[in-house]
């Protein structure tokens, strides 16, 4: 004979299923896709409850790199993402996107850039030129983040490093048509 479960064991577990199913269900609703937000974000949940849509970070980006996503998006529609793939973030100094920012979904870091990782970059070396014997680097030059960030190894092939903030010069920089180097989001996979 089975073990007798208990009333509250019985309720419990029937109300964890249908919370979990619940909350499956609203999260594809809130934020269907995951998206590079700017620099100083919160956390995806946290960043869209304090994000007010009122676009301030979107005008004072220099590269207009920022833009508000649409209504495609349900619940995070309006609410600031980038493109590093289409338009790189200019890692500002002051960072002014999130200084701007009204609210807490986007704060300057205390050590600006340090910790900031924007999106994850990859380079295809079946692309890339230096792996087919040609002198190039034009990317590890223009990576505003330096030599750990990107640098050109004693190959002559660009090596990403620590520091690489998902910034998106490099893809912009690359001679290659279409680039060699993509970005993606942290933590989907490609």
């Amino acid at each position: 004979m089975a073990d007798p479960i208990d009333r509250r064991a019985f309720f419990t577990t029937g109300f964890r299923r249908a919370l979990g199913k619940a909350v499956d269900a609203v999260s594809s609703k809130i934020s269907p896709g995951q998206y590079v937000r700017p620099p100083g974000a919160l956390p995806e949940a946290a960043f869209l409850a304090a994000c007010t849509r009122c676009g301030e970070c979107t005008n004072v980006c220099p590269a207009h790199a920022i833009r508000p996503l649409g209504s495609e998006a349900g619940f995070a529609a309006g609410t600031p993402t980038l493109d590093v793939n289409m338009n790189a973030c200019l890692m500002c100094a002051d960072m002014p996107c999130a200084a701007v920012c009204p609210t807490p979904a986007l704060e300057v870091p205390l050590q600006v850039w340090k910790r900031v990782k924007l999106s994850a970059i990859t380079i295809d070396t079946e692309r890339c030129i230096t792996y087919r014997d040609v002198e190039c680097g034009v990317c590890a030059h223009a990576c505003p983040a330096g030599e750990n960030a990107l640098r050109i190894d004693a190959q002559r092939h660009p090596v990403l490093g620590p520091d690489c903030t998902g910034c998106g010069t490099c893809i912009q920089a690359c001679v290659t048509s279409p680039s060699s180097i993509k970005s993606q989001i942290i933590g989907r996979p490609s």
